[in-house]
């Protein structure tokens, strides 16, 4: 007689579930309006693993309702020493593979990584870290990094009573011509001071907070030795001039990239 075959969906399911068992045992449930839907797609066997061992770690003591969801990432609420934290998963299924190579490969701080789907989402996680880590520390208005394993990042929660500060998009801070004068300073900041360069910055990924501008979304931030610094940040001045534009004078973009960098930027 042969034994039947384990039916691999079956197992990885039957995983899953055990994992999820486990932490309800913990006291963490996944809320939100379609959980089996975001179940399905967000917190598969490594996910949940990942969101076990924090828990374990007591890095959150329990886990929300969905924030936001992005191209590459869900955003969920949580509870951290009572705080309200934020944890962001970065989806292995969809994430955007080939976008965050051309960000890390060229990055000296990740020279060694296998070019797995698996590892680049797993080193895009660990780069958003290490970037939030290195602001903070130049005094560059983000949000603070709590921890991180796999593909999961638990920060601090930039909002008031669970709903999170509006997009600069949504609300400026104080005049178009102050908000913008905020906004070119926190590129120079960053360059300067944390020697980063966001990479993909535009009023999407600013936040007006309660003292004012808040850089979020620093996965793809690079280095000034990335061999793209230059034209990233180029790009980056470029997107607050244009969303500025109509608002308010705007500054010519060479001349800030002069007055940033200490030299010329030419476009290839």
């Amino acid at each position: 007689m042969t034994s039947a075959k384990k039916h691999p969906r079956r197992e990885d399911d039957s995983r899953i579930e055990a994992l999820d068992r486990k932490l309800s045992e913990l006291g963490i449930r996944i809320k939100d309006e379609d959980s089996k839907k975001v179940t399905d797609e967000v917190f598969d066997e490594v996910t949940l693993l990942a969101l076990y061992k924090l828990v374990n770690r007591k890095v959150i003591t329990s886990m929300g309702g969905s924030i936001s969801t992005g191209k590459e990432a869900n955003v969920f609420l949580a509870e951290r020493e009572e705080k309200t934290a934020a944890v962001k998963v970065y989806r292995i299924r969809t994430g955007n593979f080939t976008t965050m190579s051309d960000y890390i490969l060229g990055d000296p701080r990740f020279a060694g990584i296998r070019r797995t789907h698996k590892d680049i989402i797993f080193a895009w996680t660990k780069k958003e870290y290490s970037n939030l880590s290195r602001a903070r520390e130049a005094g560059i208005p983000c949000p603070e990094p709590y921890a991180f394993d796999r593909n999961i990042l638990i920060m601090e929660f930039l909002g008031e009573n669970g709903i999170p500060y509006p997009q600069m998009r949504e609300a400026l801070p104080s005049t178009p011509e102050k908000t913008y004068e905020e906004a070119v300073g926190l590129i120079r900041d960053l360059y300067q001071k944390a020697k980063l360069i966001h990479g993909d910055l535009s009023e999407y990924n600013i936040l007006t907070g309660e003292h004012g501008l808040i850089l979020i979304d620093m996965a793809q931030a690079v280095t000034r030795e990335h061999p793209s610094a230059y034209r990233f940040l180029f790009r980056d001045i470029k997107n607050i001039n244009r969303f500025f534009k109509n608002k308010c004078e705007i500054r010519d973009e060479h001349e800030i990239f002069r007055d940033i960098v200490g030299e010329e930027f030419f476009e290839i």
